[in-house]
């Protein structure tokens, strides 16, 4: 007969972090709400009962102590994924941002005694490191010192996935703050358990590449900041009617349409996107937005064109256009993954199509209107995604012109204005939410809080329906932005649409704009400036303004 209570496994690491909260929770409790005094925080007024990590995680618990952090942090990495090459990597970049200050020095200074925090667990319980929607990103994070209550001196990340490790890592760093007097990095208010998972599946950032070219370091530098804020989806709008920067083998004409022969991107610098943002648990959705916006195609294509004088959208009549728009979908899908592909369909105006003689002749032979025409490429263009195994997004004007017709597998994606995914979920499709009026990152007369207070849920009280969408993004379009400015422009109010996404209403309401948020974001800007994001001040009356005057980062 088996006893009533099993056994514990005393090797198990969930035994271990079971035994490790307990003893967490008798050790004295400040605040679920609490995190640490930064030394550089000085001179300023300071609220303690702030808790400085953004974004919110979903539940914690602090204590009192303080804990010197040995800058020989060693890692041991356990479980099914202890052997991941995306896990050891991102320690040594963390390992870099969080001892960035700290080395030898002639002066002295340097801490003699024993530090509290020597080592790094990482237990990771699946081997499995496909990136797709929805992977599991959970995590539990334990910060606790061999004090003789404590089990072990060290931290302790535990994740499902390698890229819920990735989050806790994310959270661990910022847990962690440089003392300039001691010259040690410490960690405050520990003990610490964290346990936290997003809100929402898909939390994402639209990078134009086609209104102004950014090579790739660019890209990689964007990809490296939205893994600090928690983003995880990079929308790449590579294509649009100004420019065609993507080499296509299938069709090598094509990227004519760049700019010059310098501002193009190779299947090469494709992988190496793709690839450096899967290192940091990042999706890459391609767009291709078509028809209205693809005027560029035809400059390696003239065919494309309905006429010389008449260059978008592309032709519809012709089965040359839906030929090249397979080769193309074949290319990209060796090289993007993620199982959204953007099909665009946006602003689409067809007169160019009326006013052309063939084709204006196509649609009486195919007894067809305009309207109808936008409908068969769409729906035409949607049949070739999804035969390469990918489900098709697109802008919203699709679903508000012929909802009835889309492909059931369809993601709508809103921008127009408030009110669409509630119609979107109410007929059973999937929707993103990039609202126009609050989450376009070129709209530099939309304050942080206007990001901050945006809801992806609202209107929506169905909890079925609820889950139909599947977050949003930020979008980054650039017809006023380019290398010398966009992460100006993106960062800090992407980042309050990121805690947004992913910290539940609980643990960031919309009422806590005017309660801790702003301190909280000021503090998280400041901490990407110090990692080298040009962040704009969050304050400003224009984002990507500089500073009106003299002034301490923290309160700008």
């Amino acid at each position: 007969m088996s006893p009533k209570f099993p056994i514990p496994n005393l090797q198990s690491p969930r035994y271990f972090f079971t035994l490790l909260s307990i003893l967490l929770y008798l050790t004295p409790i400040i605040s679920s709400r609490t995190l640490p005094t930064i030394a550089s925080f000085s001179h300023l007024s300071h609220d303690s009962s702030i808790t400085y990590l953004w974004p919110l995680p979903s539940e914690f618990t602090s204590g009192n102590e303080t804990l010197a952090v040995d800058p020989d942090l060693s890692l041991s990495v356990s479980g099914n994924g202890g052997n991941s090459v995306i896990i050891t990597e991102a320690f040594e970049r963390y390992r870099t941002i969080i001892f960035k200050h700290v080395g030898s020095s002639k002066f002295g200074g340097i801490r003699t005694l024993g530090y509290d925090i020597s080592k790094l667990t990482i237990v990771v319980n699946s081997n499995d490191e496909e990136l797709q929607l929805g992977v599991d990103e959970s995590y539990t994070l334990l910060v606790a010192k061999n004090n003789g209550l404590s089990v072990i001196g060290e931290v302790t990340i535990e994740a499902n996935t390698v890229y819920g490790a990735l989050r806790g890592l994310e959270t661990f760093s910022q847990l962690c703050g440089f003392d300039y007097g001691t010259k040690t990095v410490q960690i405050y208010k520990a003990p610490w358990f964290i346990r936290d998972k997003p809100r929402f599946v898909f939390r994402g950032l639209l990078l134009d590449t086609s209104r102004h070219y950014y090579p790739i370091e660019i890209i990689k530098q964007i990809i490296e900041s939205m893994s600090y804020a928690k983003l995880n989806v990079l929308h790449w709008h590579i294509i649009d009617e100004q420019s065609f920067p993507l080499e296509v083998p299938a069709y090598p004409k094509l990227w004519e349409g760049a700019y010059t022969k310098w501002e193009r991107y190779s299947v090469e610098d494709a992988y190496e996107i793709v690839n450096f943002a899967k290192m940091r648990g990042i999706n890459v959705m391609a767009e291709i937005d078509i028809p209205g916006h693809a005027e560029s195609w035809g400059n390696g294509y003239p065919d494309l064109w309905p006429s010389d004088s008449c260059k978008e959208p592309l032709d519809v009549s012709k089965n040359f256009t839906f030929e090249v728009l397979s080769g193309i979908l074949e290319d990209m899908r060796q090289i993007f993954p993620f199982e959204l592909f953007h099909l665009g369909g946006d602003e689409v105006n067809t007169d160019c199509w009326r006013n052309t003689p063939h084709v204006n002749q196509w649609l009486q032979e195919m007894n067809m209107t305009a309207k109808d025409a936008y409908q068969y490429f769409v729906l035409r263009a949607q049949e070739i995604a999804i035969s390469k195994n990918w489900t098709p997004v697109n802008w919203e004007e699709t679903f508000n012109t012929f909802a009835g017709k889309l492909n059931p597998r369809t993601v709508v994606h809103n921008w127009l204005g408030p009110g669409v995914c509630p119609k979107v979920v109410a007929q059973g499709f999937k929707c993103i939410y990039s609202n126009q009026g609050v989450w376009y990152l070129d709209h530099l007369d939309v304050p942080w809080d206007g990001f901050y207070d945006a809801e992806p849920l609202e209107g929506i009280t169905d909890a079925s329906q609820q889950k139909l969408v599947l977050g949003g993004e930020v979008c980054m379009w650039s017809e006023t932005a380019d290398p010398s400015n966009v992460q100006q422009t993106i960062w800090p109010r992407a980042a309050a649409a990121a805690e947004r996404l992913w910290s539940s209403m609980e643990a960031a309401p919309r009422s806590n704009t005017s309660e801790t948020a702003l301190t909280r974001l000021q503090h998280f800007r400041c901490l990407l400036t110090r990692r080298g994001v040009q962040a704009s001040p969050v304050t400003n009356l224009y984002a990507r303004s500089p500073p009106s005057g003299p002034g301490s980062c923290y309160e700008q």
